[in-house]
C-alpha cells in the first residue's frame, strides 16, 4: 500500500473523514486547519507553500495533468498528509471530500492503464495558501491536481467564498479490475440524463440546443467566469418533478461543501430567482453518446462535459459570475477601507 493511500485509511479510522471540523465556523475550521498544516512544515515547505494573497498564482487554477508550483502530497511527510486532508475536509462535505479523494484515487487506476506511466500519481495534488490563514484577515488556499481544483477565499476571516470549483472522473465509470463499476461523478451524470429525458417533445425542443456537444466545458481555467447566451428551457417550463429533478442537479454540485456554506449557496441562487435558471443538454442523450450541459442562473453557471474517451471522461465546473475568488466580497472590503 503506498503512503498516500495509508493515509487515507487511517484518516477514516481515526474519524478525520467525518469531517469534524462541521462543529467550527467555516473560515475557523479553515484557519485552524491551513495553521496546523504549516505549523508541521520545514521552512523549505513552507516557501513552496505560501504565497502572498494578491500574487497571480491564485487566479491560475486549472485542472491538466502537469507540473505545479505549490507543496505536494508527495513532498510531505506521512504526518503532513493527515494534516493536509485535514484542511480539505474543514471545506468539503462528506459527499465531497469522498469525490476528491477517489478522483485522486483515478490516478493510480491510469497509472496502471498507460503501463505505469510517471504523470499519472496519486501523490501529485499541490495545496497552495495564499495570504495568512487567520481569523481576522483575508486570505485564501486551494487544493489542485489532475481533474480536481477548488478555491476557497476567506475574507476579513469570515465570510468564505467557495468557487471555482472544479472536478473531473477519467474514467467515468470503471470497466475492469478491481474497482470496476466505480463512477466517482455519477449523480451529475445520471441527474443531467434523468432530467433531459424526461422532457416532453415540446420541452426537448428548447432545451437540447446542439446535436453536437462542445469538446469541453466552456468556464474552464484562464477564463473570468462569464454568463452564456441563456439556452435551453426555462425553470418556470418545467413540471415539478422534473423541477425536483433539477433541484437536486444543483444540489449535488453544491453540496460538495460543507453543509453550512452550501447552505448559503444554495439560499443565494433562491434569491436571485429559480424561475430565471436555464437548463441546456448538447449532444446524445444515452450513455455512451458525446454530451454537455450546463444549468445557469443569473448569479452562476455549472457546467458538465463528457465527450472524450468514447464519452467516458467528465469533467464539471462550477463558476459564480460575480464572486469567482471572492472578487465581490474584496471590492467592497477594500471600498470600505478606502471610505474610512
Amino acid at each position: 500500500m503506498n503512503r498516500l493511500a495509508t493515509t487515507l485509511c487511517l484518516l477514516i479510522v481515526t474519524g478525520i473523514w467525518t469531517n469534524q471540523a462541521i462543529a467550527h465556523s467555516p473560515a475557523q475550521a479553515m484557519t485552524e486547519a491551513a495553521q496546523r498544516l504549516i505549523a508541521s512544515l520545514s521552512e523549505d515547505q513552507v516557501d513552496e507553500l505560501t504565497f502572498d494573497f494578491d500574487d497571480d498564482q491564485r487566479a491560475n487554477w486549472q485542472f491538466i495533468p502537469m507540473e505545479r508550483e505549490g507543496l505536494s502530497l508527495k513532498e510531505m511527510k506521512p504526518a503532513q498528509q493527515h494534516l493536509g486532508i485535514a484542511l480539505i475536509s474543514s471545506a468539503l462535505s462528506h459527499k465531497g471530500l469522498d469525490k476528491a479523494l477517489n478522483i485522486m484515487a483515478l490516478e493510480q487506476i491510469l497509472h496502471e492503464m498507460e503501463n505505469n506511466s510517471p504523470t499519472r500519481d496519486p501523490q501529485k495534488y499541490h495545496f497552495f495558501v495564499f495570504g495568512k490563514p487567520s481569523t481576522v484577515a483575508t486570505w485564501g488556499w486551494r487544493i489542485e491536481g489532475h481533474h480536481l481544483s477548488v478555491s476557497f477565499t476567506i475574507v476579513d476571516g469570515k465570510k468564505v467564498v467557495t468557487t471555482p470549483a472544479f472536478m473531473g472522473a477519467n474514467p467515468a465509470q470503471v470497466k475492469s479490475g478491481p474497482h470496476k463499476g466505480l463512477r466517482v461523478l455519477s449523480a451529475e451524470e445520471d441527474l443531467g440524463r434523468e432530467l433531459v429525458t424526461s422532457l416532453s417533445k415540446e420541452q426537448a425542443a428548447k432545451a437540447i440546443v446542439s446535436q453536437d456537444a462542445p469538446d469541453d466545458v466552456i468556464n474552464g481555467p484562464g477564463r473570468k467566469a462569464t454568463p452564456l447566451e441563456p439556452m435551453g428551457i426555462a425553470a418556470n417550463e418545467l413540471n415539478d418533478e422534473q423541477k425536483g429533478t433539477l433541484k437536486q442537479l444543483i444540489g449535488e454540485y453544491v453540496q460538495t461543501i460543507r453543509p453550512d456554506l452550501a447552505e448559503e449557496a444554495l439560499a443565494n441562487i433562491r434569491e436571485n430567482g429559480v424561475d430565471k435558471i436555464y437548463f441546456a443538454w448538447a449532444g446524445g442523450v444515452l450513455p455512451g453518446e458525446r454530451h454537455y450541459y450546463r444549468v445557469q442562473g443569473p448569479s452562476f453557471i455549472m457546467e458538465y462535459d463528457n465527450t472524450q474517451n468514447d464519452a467516458n471522461h467528465i469533467h464539471v465546473v462550477w463558476r459564480d459570475f460575480k464572486n469567482d475568488l471572492g472578487e465581490d466580497l474584496l471590492k467592497k472590503h477594500y471600498d470600505k477601507a478606502h471610505a474610512k
